[in-house]
């Protein structure tokens, strides 16, 4: 069963929402950043990467950014931009992107389903990573960004929703500057409460959607809490976390493409015929560039010419992880053509995420920047919840999930 739990979330003010809305503190440079908040001193990146409001030579980790990003937070609250809500509720927040919207279920989750494995994971983490987010939660005393989650469409879960969402008013509303809707309900009617976590108790398994490395710096700091109480009851807020739960079947994932440096010393005829081994291959005579229409298609841009790759059915395997594309190009083409035997490490390989376009990756195979590019076919939902439900993982850089939740939006206090 699934654990869910009500907060008091420390969050903006309604005139200061937009403001204070970021988009996480992993999907940008440290450079990229300041420039974000160039007259925005509300940004929640103050908070999320407090080396913007320190001299530009520190080291990422140094102890001072941690108590930057404490002081900017207390800051904040002391001046009222942000405020903490009386009493324990659950909120609402809905995501609209071109058209397409997506309604999540703010809550708090149990470490202890992270680690029984109700709540599952499809990624593997970097223990610098989770080093880094340890110790901004432990020094904040918060969790300030939520984990995003999914679990099956659930029609009792949706119809509470839905009810809260038209008899409420929601207490922010605003566009972001990508364009992006956002809007935010509180759920304060006991019985709604009572009802969505009666409703969560039946659904067997949540799944990571998005944020492994901020899930489990989380759950290490709720960890670390207990060693430092031994007579911890368990509900204790160190002992749940911040995370958005959305339906399975809202959710959107993007292709996550790949661009290489070099043909490991290959001609462009010598590594044509290898690929032609392995996949059907055909110049691509669309106008734009080749996006994959379907599951096993791959397109490859290659001295101003894209193909399209059909994988022949001798490649494709039954296994999960093995019959995902990222896992077919990675056997067939990156790893034994290529070289490129840890993507996660090499660095003639690079990942551009879907919300950058196609063109992206022609443009730097065109600048001399990379020499070869790879358009995916997106992975699927149901490919992640079956990898996950085999307590498998999958290859690095599989899914880029679209829109990105905003920080800033909630923040949950461990100790209140």
């Amino acid at each position: 069963m699934a654990i869910i739990r009500p907060f008091r979330a420390i969050r903006p003010v309604a005139q200061k929402a937009e403001k204070v809305a970021a988009l996480p503190y992993d999907v940008m440079s440290s450079e990229e950043a300041r420039k974000m908040v160039v007259s925005n001193p509300y940004s929640f990146l103050h908070i999320d990467k407090a080396e913007i409001d320190l001299d530009s030579s520190i080291d990422l980790y140094d102890e001072k950014v941690y108590q930057k990003a404490k002081q900017n937070m207390e800051s904040m609250i002391k001046q009222g931009i942000m405020l903490q809500d009386e009493k324990p509720l659950f909120y609402i927040y809905c995501l609209t992107m071109n058209g397409k919207s997506q309604t999540g279920l703010v809550v708090c989750t149990s470490i202890d389903e992270y680690l029984n494995n109700t709540i599952k994971k499809h990624e593997l983490t970097r223990a610098d990573k989770e080093a880094d987010r340890i110790r901004h939660v432990d020094t904040l005393n918060a969790n300030t960004g939520p984990i995003f989650l999914a679990y099956h469409k659930n029609d009792a879960v949706k119809a509470i929703l839905y009810s809260v969402m038209k008899k409420e008013k929601a207490v922010y509303d605003f566009v972001s500057e990508d364009g992006i809707g956002h809007k935010v309900w509180l759920i304060s009617e006991q019985e709604d409460i009572s009802e969505l976590i009666r409703l969560f108790q039946k659904i067997p398994s949540i799944y990571i959607a998005d944020g492994h490395h901020r899930n489990a710096s989380a759950v290490k700091v709720g960890l670390k809490r207990r060693e430092n109480k031994p007579d911890y009851t368990g509900e204790e807020e160190f002992n749940y976390y911040l995370s958005v739960l959305f339906s399975d079947d809202e959710l959107y994932i993007m292709d996550y493409n790949r661009v290489v440096k070099d043909l490991n010393g290959l001609t462009e005829e010598q590594f044509l015929k290898k690929v032609s081994e392995k996949f059907e291959m055909e110049i691509y005579q669309g106008k734009d560039c080749c996006r994959p229409k379907q599951c096993h298609q791959f397109g490859m841009y290659l001295n101003k010419i894209w193909y399209l790759l059909t994988a022949k059915k001798e490649i494709i395997q039954k296994d999960v992880v093995a019959a995902l594309d990222v896992s077919i190009l990675q056997k067939e083409i990156l790893e034994p053509v290529l070289a490129i035997g840890d993507p996660r490490t090499d660095k003639r390989i690079d990942f551009i995420g879907g919300i950058r376009g196609l063109e992206a990756l022609q443009q730097r195979v065109d600048s001399g920047d990379m020499k070869v590019a790879f358009s995916m076919y997106p992975t699927s939902m149901q490919e992640l919840m079956n990898v996950a439900d085999e307590n498998r993982t999958m290859p690095p850089k599989s899914t880029w999930f679209e829109p990105k939740l905003r920080s800033g939006l909630f923040i949950h206090d461990l100790e209140k």
